[in-house]
């Protein structure tokens, strides 16, 4: 695992604050560079951009042989947060890094786009995230039930911070609603764990 702290590189000038983290492979020659350049660019179309956290795995493929990359891309602006969650599922996910990478980061820079027009088209109240309890716990995914009684489905990797090995039936969290439903229903593209056994 390869954590990335600013700056890369002497060339490259950002303000955001950048996480890049590859799990269990080594970072590919001028992976960090690369990543880099991209987030730069984002920050180019929206410069209010706060942090940029990247997660890279190199998973086995359940289709075919070989490994693919998967990216988990979130960025953080002021009163929102987008994201990108590449999956096995997803035909973004590549067996070639810089692919992989291209796909994920062209899709997070359409969304970047889409936030900036709304928000010089229009001033938005900022709202805090909506709450939710843990209610039922699998393997690798859960639900949260809102206090409306709808029930979200999440992921394992939609947890933004903590592991998800320390998650309970119970436990409180915020989230970020995905636009759209999975095959699931309704779901969560983020998590945040609250309490006091969590970081609020």
């Amino acid at each position: 695992m390869s954590d990335l702290a600013l700056p890369l590189t002497e060339t490259i000038h950002m303000t955001v604050n950048l996480q890049v983290t590859y799990r269990d492979f080594p970072a590919p020659v001028s992976a960090d560079e690369r990543i880099g350049e991209r987030v730069e660019r984002l920050e180019r179309i929206f410069p209010r951009i706060v942090t940029c956290r990247v997660v890279v795995e190199h998973v086995e493929s359940r289709r075919k042989r070989g490994k693919l990359y998967q990216f988990r891309l979130d960025l953080s602006v002021p009163g929102s947060e987008l994201v990108v969650n590449q999956t096995q599922n997803d035909k973004h996910a590549h067996e070639d890094f810089y692919v992989a990478m291209r796909d994920a980061f062209d899709a997070l820079e359409r969304q970047v786009k889409k936030h900036t027009a709304r928000s010089r088209g229009e001033v938005k109240v900022h709202e805090t995230p909506p709450h939710g309890v843990v209610s039922r716990m699998f393997p690798d995914y859960g639900f949260i039930t809102a206090p409306d009684g709808l029930d979200i489905y999440f992921h394992a990797n939609s947890l933004a911070e903590g592991s998800f090995d320390r998650l309970n039936v119970g436990d409180e969290v915020r989230f970020v609603l995905a636009e759209g439903e999975g095959e699931k229903g309704p779901q969560a593209s983020t998590v945040h764990p609250v309490g006091k056994h969590h970081p609020g």
